[in-house]
């Protein structure tokens, strides 16, 4: 498929994005989504606001998912705080590093496997 020409008129319609839906969207003010910018005392008490306006947001996995994906290192994201995405990132490592060794462990990464199927 070619792509579409960058001096194509900013009449033609663009397809849809998850975002396009999102609940934040509706919102005047995003600084909430950024609580690390607000005083220490304030901090988590905004968080909170931030993650109950994702909480009502129906794409809240698919902005979670593209947050993770792409390591966003600040703010609340998919209903997620920082700490919140670094934790499951860790997770998702840890558990890569195991299936690795396990795999290891059974004899290699299988590509030895299909060379003597029939």
């Amino acid at each position: 498929m070619s792509r579409p020409s960058r001096y194509a008129p900013d009449t033609l319609s663009r397809a849809a994005h998850w975002s396009d839906q999102a609940a934040c969207r509706e919102l005047e003010d995003h600084s909430i989504f950024f609580p690390e910018d607000f005083p220490k005392n304030q901090v988590l008490l905004v968080a909170m606001e931030a993650k109950a306006v994702c909480a009502r947001c129906p794409v809240i996995e698919a902005c979670r998912d593209a947050a993770l994906a792409r390591l966003e290192p600040n703010g609340v994201w998919g209903g997620l705080d920082k700490d919140e995405r670094r934790a499951i990132r860790r997770r998702q490592q840890r558990r890569a590093r195991r299936r690795d060794a396990r795999r290891q462990k059974e004899g290699g990464d299988g590509a030895g496997e299909a060379a003597d199927a029939p």
